[in-house]
């Protein structure tokens, strides 16, 4: 009977600081002003040995990266971008209130856009960098800061490139001729 109540005791104290966490995640949701969005962007050579081709990354200094912030609707309520330093860090900052309306983080989405680096300025999909990463959960909440950290974006050498071989586009023709 004494473990019985103990067990009711704990599940108690679990549920009360649930709701606690609950109502604070709100209030500070509400103080959010801004939405930081940091990463990485860097240069895999694929003709280096696996080993150097998987750690050995190097950063790109100048590369474009770009947010896009859409409504419930899908229409694009924001666009912004930033330019990565000498370490290959992006951070971008968005104001969560664009023209009287919040923007919600889950209907943005980040890419990479260009590399100044003409030995290595080929887009891949590494961590989603082609086509664009959703905003899902954030690394930090703290007060007022919301931050989202993205995998690192990698662009590759223009050797490394895959041969578009889609039939598709040449109806039939042959196309490459």
């Amino acid at each position: 009977m004494r473990g019985m109540a103990m067990l009711i005791f704990a599940v108690l104290l679990i549920v009360m600081g649930c709701t606690q966490t609950a109502d604070a995640s709100n209030y500070e949701e509400s103080k959010i002003k801004t939405i930081h969005v940091g990463g990485k962007v860097l240069c895999q050579d694929c003709t280096q040995g696996w080993n150097e081709w998987v750690h050995g990354a190097k950063p790109i200094k100048g590369g474009k990266v770009s947010v896009t912030c859409m409504d419930e609707r899908s229409r694009v309520v924001y666009y912004g971008s930033d330019l990565t330093d000498e370490k290959g860090q992006f951070n971008l900052i968005i104001n969560k209130n664009i023209n009287g309306k919040e923007l919600k983080a889950k209907l943005c989405s980040v890419r990479l856009v260009s590399s100044p680096d003409a030995t290595c300025n080929i887009l891949t999909n590494f961590a989603g960098g082609r086509t664009g990463v959703k905003l899902n959960r954030p690394s930090l909440m703290y007060r007022d800061l919301v931050k989202y950290t993205i995998d690192p974006f990698f662009y590759t050498t223009p050797m490394c490139e895959k041969p578009d071989t889609d039939d598709h586009s040449d109806n039939g023709h042959g196309g490459h001729y």
